[in-house]
């Protein structure tokens, strides 16, 4: 299934110009063809063209499925970004297609990057969201400190996990997805000692993801395989 990205499309009834080059120009559909949209929010929309100027077409909606593949819990993965990014933005397009609804960046103590292009990432979750045939856009947050996130999700009711490389602690496999869980993955030298002693007393549950030393972005995309 070819899916087009278009957020205000039940409004709108028309794709953005960029998806409409890609509709109209790449994959020559005309009047009278049925496209495939999504809204990032959820809903499949079955919409025959009426329009095909990229910039000026338009849609009309023939069928509506609401809440189209949504499973019984949600995933948050809070991470620290690698230093090479481009090792980021492949376990960002991965964790999408597996399935993913939020991701937040972190700054840790041991943290290497200090910055990143959010763009850059949004347009990566978009294109591994239609490729992968789903309508729940991932939520993407920017880059926070370490402790200023914890304090701010306290009070979150989700499953609250933390993988770290500490010996003694429970695999994540006796966890799962069927409620919401949101996991923290740290920097490629582990989160200090004084990071995993605040997420502990903000109520997180110290995991293992298996005897392995992971690469961050390789540990992100395990943990959601893992959740899911």
């Amino acid at each position: 299934m070819q899916l087009f990205y278009a957020p205000e499309i039940e409004h709108e009834l028309c794709l953005p110009v960029e998806e409409a080059q890609h509709c109209f120009k790449v994959l020559r559909k005309n009047i009278g063809d049925t496209i495939n949209i999504v809204d990032g929010k959820g809903s499949l929309f079955e919409c025959r063209i009426v329009d095909n100027n990229p910039k000026k077409n338009k849609v009309d909606i023939v069928e509506i499925q609401r809440e189209f593949g949504k499973r019984s819990g949600s995933i948050h993965l809070a991470i620290a970004p690698t230093k090479n990014m481009d090792r980021m933005e492949w376990m960002v397009e991965k964790i999408t297609e597996i399935g993913v609804d939020e991701i937040t960046f972190l700054y840790c103590k041991h943290s290497i990057r200090k910055n990143l292009k959010i763009e850059r990432i949004y347009k990566k979750v978009v294109s591994a969201m239609k490729q992968s045939v789903k309508a729940y856009l991932p939520k993407i947050n920017e880059l926070q400190p370490f402790s200023q996130f914890i304090k701010e999700i306290e009070s979150n009711n989700a499953t609250k996990l933390i993988a770290h490389l500490n010996e003694g602690v429970k695999p994540i496999g006796e966890y799962s997805t069927e409620v919401d869980v949101l996991i923290l993955i740290g920097p490629e030298g582990d989160f200090s000692v004084e990071e995993i002693t605040q997420a502990e007393d903000a109520g997180f549950k110290s995991i293992s993801l298996g005897h392995s030393r992971l690469r961050t972005e390789t540990a992100g995309m395990v943990a959601v395989t893992l959740l899911q």
